[in-house]
């Protein structure tokens, strides 16, 4: 067998807990691991130029060119599955521990790297924290003056059946300091000034039940006071996406107020038994951490929505005591009478927010029960609709004529019975702009939407996409800066960043479009319309080699794509717009 010497960065990794996870969920956790792997792990892999040597049953060793890509590509991962991770009790999450060093190693005739630079790469990893990526003195001698890394110096640390203990520096991405994106994309740091009007955030209430799988519930009455509160145009409401980045994190209040930009705080918990439930809640003045009121609301299972109510009623008594009555029952709308439709459509709602393939069949599921039990549930038949968008955009559609026009019928099925409902009217009025092509009915429908519910970071975020869709990029940026400041830190931040990529996009700035577009993908590797970006932008700024790599990468994920059906996969209203982006798609390599 011929073996070669070099020098090489090579990168260990593997999941935290793996073989507790499988024996409580092996299908689960299998199918997970396998999405994960083909729509975010070998992506990134592969963008940053790495080589898979071999797959070691929940982990990997990957070889690349440079400790820079190594650790770019390590900094991706980790900071994605941080995402995917918000909402999901800790039990349920997967947490990949990674280990990089630069040194000396064996490569094998048939590609397998072997001796000391794979081994403490390998040990580098066994001694990561979950989520963290651990470096050799080596490989940190790369990057630290190449990249803008907060990293930890563990000191002089032994490695199992390593002779000599060697120094060892931990990175922590995703983890303690959040780089809050500004309207442009860009991250910015800095406190947020507090807005002209009563400000609150609402934050995860801490799941008491003694079950963790009753966690999804404890989220659900969370955000239901969220929106509550946001139907008050008096009040100035952080969306949920935002406030549940501190899940799990013991936080300063004052902290919570500087970074979200708000007055007031309210935090609590919730304890379902089987058959009442209580819900203890308290508000705090975060600017001075004095604390207004601390109550603790009792009921059957019931009564869930009335326990509701009553919270949201204390909280606005105390902040805008002056609303009027008209408003304050508006706020008690509740989208269904039936718990158990309720809690299909809450698991839903958790699903579809991971944003997977996977997830969002899930997501479906969920929410077709839900209707099931309750023909009349504008939401779940609004959501159910927003699934199948989601499958169209991302090319995972198996049968697009029937898929296409069911996810039409829901969504005009929940207009007809939640004309009221700013998310009904958000989420289906985007769904029919993609699915009948009319963005002049989805820009009226958000609109609506922000007029019932001025709060609603999504209708603000979506108003803006299809208003790029629609020809007018120049006026989205003002939605696209209202969402972010109504969700700074929201986990689809990336969703905002790909419509102002867009937009940019069709104004011809080129170099910001791909720029915007490539922080989506390293969010998402699987986004097919920041791929499209990254791939038309290059091609018509002239570099081959970006825009020929992007769209190998499209080409993988949507095989099916082609000029000659790109109408049908976005709704570009403006003839020069799609012209632009066919230009730029053809000159990448798409065929026609």
């Amino acid at each position: 067998m011929v073996e070669t010497r070099k020098l090489a960065a090579v990168l260990a990794a593997d999941v935290v807990g793996f073989s507790r996870m499988a024996g409580a969920d092996e299908d689960r956790t299998l199918a997970r691991l396998r999405a994960l792997r083909s729509d975010l792990i070998d992506p990134t892999i592969a963008v940053h130029n790495g080589r898979m040597v071999k797959r070691t049953g929940d982990g990997a060793i990957v070889e690349f060119r440079s400790v820079v890509e190594a650790v770019r590509c390590g900094i991706e991962i980790q900071s994605s599955m941080v995402e995917r991770n918000t909402g999901l009790p800790p039990e349920r999450r997967i947490e990949f521990r990674i280990g990089i060093h630069l040194g000396d190693v064996v490569e094998e005739s048939d590609g397998d790297l072997m001796g000391d630079g794979v081994n403490i790469a390998a040990r580098l990893e066994g001694v990561a924290q979950p989520g963290a990526i651990c470096l050799s003195e080596d490989a940190y001698r790369q990057v630290k003056s190449r990249l803008e890394l907060a990293i930890s110096d563990l000191g002089e640390t032994r490695l199992k059946n390593i002779a000599e203990p060697m120094r060892v520096y931990s990175l922590q991405a995703g983890g303690v300091v959040v780089h809050r994106p500004a309207a442009n994309g860009v991250p910015a740091t800095g406190e947020l000034a507090l807005p002209d009007k009563p400000s609150i955030a609402v934050l995860p209430f801490q799941n008491m039940s003694g079950d963790p799988e009753q966690e999804y519930f404890a989220d659900g009455v969370v955000e239901d006071i969220i929106t509550a509160l946001s139907r008050f145009r008096q009040l100035f409401v952080i969306a949920r996406n935002s406030s549940f980045i501190y899940k799990g994190r013991a936080v300063d209040i004052k902290q919570v107020s500087r970074e979200l930009g708000v007055r007031y705080v309210l935090e609590g918990s919730v304890r379902k038994a089987p058959n009442r439930i209580r819900i203890t809640a308290q508000l705090i003045d975060a600017t001075t951490a004095a604390h207004l009121w601390a109550e603790r609301f009792d009921g059957g299972i019931e009564d869930v929505f009335e326990l509701q109510d009553l919270v949201t009623a204390r909280v606005v008594g105390e902040i805008a005591p002056k609303l009027e009555q008209a408003e304050i029952e508006r706020a008690k709308h509740k989208p269904t009478e039936s718990l158990d439709a309720y809690d299909h459509y809450m698991q839903g709602r958790e699903n579809l927010n991971r944003g997977s393939r996977e997830s969002t069949e899930a997501a479906l599921c969920n929410f077709t029960r839900a209707i099931e039990m309750d023909g009349d549930f504008a939401s779940a038949h609004a959501m159910a609709a927003w699934c199948y968008l989601w499958r169209k955009v991302n090319g995972w559609m198996v049968d697009r004529i029937l898929e296409v026009a069911e996810g039409t019928r829901l969504a005009r099925h929940a207009l007809e019975l939640g004309d009221d409902d700013a998310l009904v009217l958000t989420r289906a009025g985007h769904a029919l702009s993609h699915f009948v092509r009319d963005n002049d009915l989805g820009i009226a429908l958000t609109d609506r939407a922000l007029r019932l519910n001025p709060n609603l970071a999504s209708a603000c975020f979506l108003g803006g996409f299809l208003r790029v869709w629609n020809g007018d990029p120049e006026s989205a940026k003002g939605y696209f800066d209202r969402a972010m400041r109504l969700s700074p830190f929201d986990p689809e931040m990336y969703r905002m960043q790909a419509g102002l990529a867009m937009a940019h996009l069709f104004g011809e700035r080129f170099d910001e479009a791909t720029a915007l577009a490539e922080q989506v993908f390293r969010h998402l590797p699987s986004f097919l319309i920041a791929i499209g970006i990254i791939a038309a932008g290059h091609a018509l700024a002239g570099r081959k080699t970006e825009s020929g790599r992007a769209m190998s990468q499209l080409r993988n994920l949507d095989p099916a794509l082609r000029l000659s059906n790109l109408a049908d996969w976005l709704p570009i209203r403006r003839q020069t717009d799609f012209a632009m982006f066919a230009d730029g798609l053809r000159k990448a390599g798409l065929p026609e």
